[in-house]
């Protein structure tokens, strides 16, 4: 897996860098700032995995660097680093979006540890939505490439579970014959070719003939949706 990077943003240059040191020795990559509108811009543009963020910051505090950076960036883990140990302080900084709360002086232990915590969760949520798709009791697991519904084990073709995979990463909207063949053929559309109406009815009677609700649904001329009515 590739390193982790963590964006600092710290104006105290002797704890952002005892920070960076450790979590560096820790085997993560790191970036600093020292000042709020810094820090907000290199969490918002930058592909970082966890915000270290302090709330007595020059420029911009540390509460709005919270409330922009969240809006942006949902689940990215935001743990506040500050002097502010007050329940009110806590309180003001998870209500704007915070994940966690570490007030100085803080041991680097300590630190790391809560670190560890929420990378390991965010790695999991990851995980998870990379490899399992589902929509009612239709369960892809895109690892194994095993297809259930009502934990019944369904065996579909490569073509039929590359088709399958398409419409449920796009399950509630509607896909035209157009898209289909050039995402999970590779060809550019043949309107005189029926491949996709005859794949879609390989579906429908391995997926949907047996089961209820029905999942796949054509809208005429305009192509077929994944959905649960």
């Amino acid at each position: 897996m590739p390193a982790r990077t963590i964006l600092i943003v710290e104006d105290d240059r002797r704890i952002a860098q005892n920070v960076s040191r450790s979590l560096r020795e820790e085997g993560y990559l790191t970036e600093v700032a020292y000042e709020g509108y810094v820090g907000r811009q290199l969490a918002i543009e930058n592909p970082i995995d966890l915000l270290l963020l302090d709330i007595n910051l020059p420029g911009l505090n540390g509460y709005e660097v919270c409330r922009s950076v969240r809006a942006v960036k949902p689940e990215l883990p935001i743990i506040m680093l500050t002097a502010l140990g007050e329940i009110e302080d806590k309180v003001e900084g998870l209500d704007l979006g915070a994940d966690d709360y570490v007030v100085k002086p803080f041991d680097l232990r300590e630190l790391s540890a809560r670190v560890g915590v929420w990378m390991r969760r965010t790695s999991q949520r990851h995980t998870s939505r990379e490899e399992i798709l589902q929509v009612a009791d239709l369960v892809v697991n895109l690892s194994a490439k095993t297809v259930s519904r009502q934990n019944t084990q369904i065996d579909l073709t490569a073509r039929e579970f590359m088709l399958l995979e398409y419409l449920l990463r796009n399950q509630g909207r509607v896909v035209s014959k157009m898209d289909l063949s050039e995402q999970v053929w590779g060809l550019n559309f043949d309107p005189g070719t029926n491949v996709v109406e005859v794949y879609i009815n390989y579906l429908r009677r391995k997926i949907d003939r047996d089961f209820t609700p029905k999942l796949i649904h054509t809208r005429p001329g305009l192509g077929y949706v994944l959905r649960e009515d």
